[in-house]
């Protein structure tokens, strides 16, 4: 059996992740450090494909690799994925970035990022995360050009690319969101972690509780977040929502036809990946779960061969800043 984990390497640079959300961290800030028990292990998936770390820094992935998205096999030195619309990227742990697959928009043009301590990918378009707390993109998405909206970011600490979106996630709990004028996000406050979805975006605040906002162009009831108590990671889908709780059990809400939300019976899960139509879980015992018609016969084969480790580890990194407490699992 294959063993998959992850050890995010902040590269100096105070990172916010959140189990299945690769870019979104929750560090706890105690004095001037910042550290959280981090899970070795982590998911990403998206329309075409599930990715996986492994604990020798290699990637595998599960999926049709029909535009070379699955095509990882002499990655080295991978700290970090997200997989994109038929494309996946890897942080490497000197601060490039590596893709594979579609490039139709431009957005695998990252050859030429250094520094980078965390990525996200989408649909069209890529976002890396600066050591010195700037935003990098590539790609298109909409009619926007996304190095235009978020080019005089600063102080971010997490990134989340949605379709139609880039959220960015500030060190004094704030967040900034580029989607063509939309800034309904502006009023939050203490938020730890994002996640960019189709039309919504959500946020994790310090409290455990989940605030969510659509740009109305859905109403699946996906931003129907406001009952969610004791989560400790988000993941925003298509058209759904994702959330694991502290006891290892998952929620989810918004567009369900295709069982994308039947997570009701999950149990000890520690991380958590939402797809355009499907939602992936990882177990504490290293195994994957799967509901929805995003993932194929084909790709639910390949993850019941993944043994992904879970073993915590102690990450610590300097903070400069003054940032939000997260929600220790």
């Amino acid at each position: 059996m294959k063993r998959i984990v992850t050890l995010i390497i902040g590269l100096g640079f105070p990172l916010v992740w959140v189990p299945g959300c690769i870019d979104n961290t929750g560090l706890v800030v105690q004095g001037n450090e910042r550290q959280k028990m981090l899970p070795h292990g982590t998911i990403s998936t998206s329309g075409y494909q599930t990715v996986g770390l492994k604990s020798d820094s290699t990637v595998i992935v599960a999926g049709y690799n029909r535009f070379g998205e699955c095509d990882t096999q002499n990655w080295r030195d991978i700290i970090a994925v997200s997989a994109g619309y038929r494309y996946t990227v890897g942080l490497k742990s000197d601060g490039t970035v590596v893709v594979t697959g579609e490039n139709r928009y431009g957005q695998c043009d990252v050859q030429d990022w250094r520094d980078i301590v965390a990525v996200s990918a989408s649909e069209h378009h890529t976002v890396g995360l600066k050591s010195d707390g700037t935003v990098v993109t590539v790609g298109q998405y909409g009619k926007w050009n996304s190095n235009r909206d978020v080019q005089y970011w600063r102080d971010i600490v997490a990134i989340s690319a949605g379709p139609f979106r880039t959220v960015g996630l500030k060190s004094d709990g704030t967040v900034v969101e580029a989607n063509g004028g939309n800034d309904d996000t502006q009023g939050w406050r203490d938020i730890v972690a994002i996640s960019a979805g189709k039309y919504h975006t959500v946020g994790l605040k310090s409290d455990g509780t989940v605030v969510a906002i659509s740009d109305g162009y859905t109403d699946y009831g996906e931003c129907n977040t406001k009952k969610w108590r004791n989560i400790v990671a988000i993941s925003a889908g298509a058209m759904h929502t994702v959330g694991l709780k502290s006891d290892g059990t998952v929620v989810a809400v918004g567009e369900r036809s295709h069982g994308q939300c039947n997570v009701q019976g999950w149990r000890d899960i520690v991380a958590i990946s939402a797809g355009d139509t499907h939602t992936v879980g990882l177990k504490s015992d290293g195994t994957v779960v799967a509901v929805g018609k995003g993932i194929t016969k084909q790709e639910r084969d390949q993850l019941r061969s993944w043994d992904i480790a879970t073993t915590t580890v102690t990450a610590t990194r300097r903070n400069t800043s003054t940032a939000p407490p997260a929600t220790e699992p």
